[in-house]
C-alpha cells in the first residue's frame, strides 16, 4: 500500500495511538493535549484509556484489554486474545491509514504494530524508549525496523539511539511535573493521619502479584526487626487494591499486621510522608527520588529468571535513581543479598542519618533535586513539536 497522501490542512490529521496500562494512558493524554492547539480538527483512535478519552480519543478497544495477569491457562488465553486484537488493529489501520501511528510504551505489543504499519508507508513514533540501556540490547534492531522516531523520557537516550541510527527526542519525564519540586512531608502526614513527630518508613513491595509473592515477606520480616529495635517507628504500606488481601496475609504471617498501616494505593502520599522507603525496583524508585527520599532498593525473583536477566544486564545498577545518577547513591540489595537482616540494617542507616550522617542525607537530597530539574520539561509541547517535524518531513 502506498503511503498516505499529505494533508491539505493540518486539521485533517488522523492520528492512531495505542496505550497500554495507566501510565501509557497518561503519556498518550499528554501527547493529545500538546497536539490539540495545532490540530483543532484532529481525529485520534486506536487503543486507549480514560485520559485519552477526555481528549476526544476514540477507543476501539480499552487499554485494559492489553493487560496480562495470571498464570498458565489464563495467561495463554489472554495472550491469544491480545494477538487477535493486534491483528485486527493492523488490518483496520492499513485499510484506513492514519497520517501517523504513535505507540505508547507496551513495546512487546506496539513495536510489532509499528513494524507492520511502517512497511505499509505509515509513519510511526514510539513513546518511551525501551530500556535497551539496562537489558535486552537485542531489542534495538526491532526499534530500528519499527519506529521512525522515538520520544524519550530520559536525557541520555537520544544519543544512545543515534549511535544505532535511530532518531529520538528527549521530552522529559511526566512524573517530574506531577511530583512537586518541594515535597510537603507535614501535609502528607496530616492527610494520612500519621504523627508529625517520629520516623515514618514506607514499604513498597511492588505492584504485581509476582513481585509481592517474592518480595513482601523479606520486606515485612525486615520491618519486624526494625519495629523490635524502634518501637515508635511508623510503617505505611501502599497496596494495590487487588493485592490488599495478599499483603495483609503476608504481614500477619510476619507478625506485623497490627503494627503497620496498609493503605489502598496512595503511594505518592506515603512517599511524601516518609523519612525513608524500602522499595522494590521499578518506576516507584524514581517517584521516591523525585520526592527526595532516601531509599533501600531491593528485588527478588525466581532463580532461573534472575540468572537470565543478569546475563543480559548492561549496567552495574538496577534502580532507576542509581542508573540516572550513574552511581550507587542508594543501596541495592538484590536476590540472595535481600535478607531481612541486611534490609533492616540498610534502612536503619538512613533513619539514623539525620543524627549520625547529615552530610550524606543532604548530598542525596541535592542529587535528587538536580535530577528532578533535569527531568522536568514541558512534555506535551516537546512531544507535539517532535511530531510536527515528523509530519512535515
Amino acid at each position: 500500500m502506498a503511503a498516505p497522501a499529505a494533508m491539505d490542512k493540518p486539521q485533517d490529521l488522523f492520528l492512531a495511538m495505542v496505550a497500554g496500562e495507566t501510565s501509557g494512558d497518561l503519556l498518550a493524554g499528554l501527547v493529545l493535549q500538546g497536539l490539540a492547539a495545532d490540530f483543532p480538527g484532529m481525529r485520534s483512535a486506536g487503543i486507549g484509556g480514560p485520559r485519552m478519552a477526555q481528549a476526544g480519543f476514540d477507543a476501539w478497544w480499552p487499554s485494559e484489554r492489553l493487560a496480562v495477569h495470571g498464570y498458565s491457562a489464563e495467561l495463554l488465553r489472554r495472550i491469544w486474545g491480545i494477538l487477535r486484537i493486534r491483528k485486527q488493529l493492523v488490518q483496520r489501520l492499513t485499510g484506513e491509514p492514519p497520517r501517523l501511528f504513535v505507540g505508547v510504551d507496551a513495546p512487546d505489543f506496539n513495536l510489532g504494530v509499528e513494524e507492520r504499519l511502517r512497511a505499509q508507508g505509515i509513519k510511526t513514533v514510539h513513546f518511551v524508549c525501551p530500556s535497551i540501556w539496562a537489558w535486552r540490547p537485542e531489542r534495538v534492531e526491532k526499534i530500528r525496523r519499527s519506529a521512525d522516531h522515538v520520544l524519550c523520557i530520559f536525557p541520555f537516550e537520544p544519543a544512545l539511539l543515534a549511535r544505532h541510527g535511530i532518531a529520538g527526542t528527549y521530552v522529559g519525564h511526566p512524573l517530574a511535573n506531577v511530583i512537586p519540586l518541594q515535597p510537603n512531608r507535614a501535609a502528607a502526614r496530616q492527610q494520612l493521619g500519621l504523627p508529625q513527630d517520629g520516623d515514618v518508613l514506607a514499604v513498597l513491595p511492588g505492584s504485581r502479584a509476582s513481585e509481592v509473592s517474592y518480595i513482601a515477606k523479606p520486606f515485612f520480616l525486615a520491618a519486624a526487626r526494625l519495629l523490635q529495635a524502634r518501637p515508635s517507628l511508623t510503617i505505611v504500606v501502599p497496596a494495590v487494591p487487588a493485592l490488599r488481601a495478599r499483603i495483609d496475609a503476608l504481614a500477619a504471617e510476619c507478625g506485623i499486621l497490627e503494627r503497620i498501616r496498609v493503605l489502598d494505593g496512595q503511594s505518592h502520599l506515603a512517599l511524601e510522608a516518609c523519612d525513608c522507603t524500602l522499595i522494590a525496583s521499578g518506576t516507584a524508585t524514581l517517584e521516591a527520588a523525585l520526592f527526595k527520599r532516601p531509599m533501600v532498593i531491593s528485588y527478588h525473583m525466581h532463580a532461573i529468571s534472575w540468572r537470565l536477566m543478569r546475563r543480559k544486564q548492561l549496567q552495574p545498577w538496577v534502580g532507576l535513581p542509581n542508573i540516572l545518577c550513574q552511581d550507587f547513591v542508594v543501596p541495592e540489595l538484590l536476590q540472595e543479598a535481600a535478607t531481612p537482616e541486611a534490609l533492616a540494617e540498610a534502612v536503619a542507616q538512613w533513619l539514623d542519618a539525620p543524627r549520625l550522617d547529615p552530610a550524606r542525607l543532604a548530598q542525596l537530597e541535592q542529587r535528587f533535586h538536580d535530577l528532578h530539574l533535569e527531568l522536568r520539561r514541558d512534555t506535551p509541547k516537546l512531544a507535539a513539536d517532535a511530531i510536527q517535524k515528523i509530519l512535515s518531513a
